[in-house]
């Protein structure tokens, strides 16, 4: 039986160092750097509310604690928020999530902390009950054109996904939205580092991770340039 979009959760991975962001990211983490006049993440809980999502899990680690301090319970922006904490050693994204597995119950979304991006959800929830799959990666075609592409792509499945290897047959890129059935991350140890690409590329050999094609392109806050073209994108909109 697969749940309303309502009763997905979202993890969002709001636990990197934002290197590339410093100096501004040298005191804040990523999830509170200003954009058109708020913190990323009220933009962000904006859209997931807009969307018909209802719950989202943090998954923090670097100054983490300020992110809780400032968005509490998500009462205030009709997102109810629960917290995930790395704890002394960073665990990867893919650790990050196997730790707030208690929180997130039998399935849920992947979001990262610096993604924003103005998609459907119910259409990808959907598309993932019918799949039967235990996984789904939500693609956009890129042509090279945002990042480097690194997604092969066809018959609604994911036949390649490698961030490292470039082939001339990947035209599409991990769009930044994913769904996962929690038996996923029971396979991996407890409290080891590990990335969400390592889940992604193990599902990818087992013939278990879903595509789902995105047609508007993504926006993210992990470069000043991509920071900047938020920042305009957010503005022209605001009343």
């Amino acid at each position: 039986m697969s749940l309303p979009l309502s009763q997905i959760p979202v993890a969002i991975l709001a636990g990197g160092l934002a290197t590339r962001l410093r100096p501004v990211t040298e005191k804040i983490p990523k999830s509170l750097v200003p954009v058109a006049g708020k913190p990323f993440l009220a933009h962000q809980l904006d859209l997931l509310r807009s969307r018909g999502i209802r719950r989202a899990v943090l998954c923090i680690g670097y100054l983490g604690e300020m992110i809780q301090r400032d968005f509490g319970d998500g009462r205030n922006f009709g997102v109810k928020l629960d917290y995930s904490f790395d704890g002394p050693k960073l665990l990867g994204t893919g650790g990050a999530i196997k730790r707030a597995l208690p929180k997130l119950g039998a399935e849920f979304f992947v979001l990262y902390g610096d993604s924003y991006l103005p998609l459907d959800f119910a259409p990808v929830a959907e598309s993932f009950h019918r799949s039967g799959k235990s996984g789904l990666m939500t693609v956009y075609r890129n042509e090279g054109k945002y990042d480097t592409s690194n997604v092969v792509f066809a018959d609604g499945e994911i036949k390649i996904y490698d961030k490292k290897a470039k082939l001339p047959e990947m035209r599409h890129i991990d769009y930044g939205l994913s769904l996962f059935k929690a038996s996923v991350f029971e396979q991996f140890p407890a409290d080891a580092q590990f990335d969400l690409a390592d889940v992604m590329q193990k599902l990818v050999h087992e013939k278990q991770l879903a595509g789902y094609e995105v047609v508007e392109r993504f926006y993210e806050i992990g470069s000043p340039a991509g920071l900047a073209e938020l920042e305009s994108l957010l503005q022209s909109k605001s009343p």
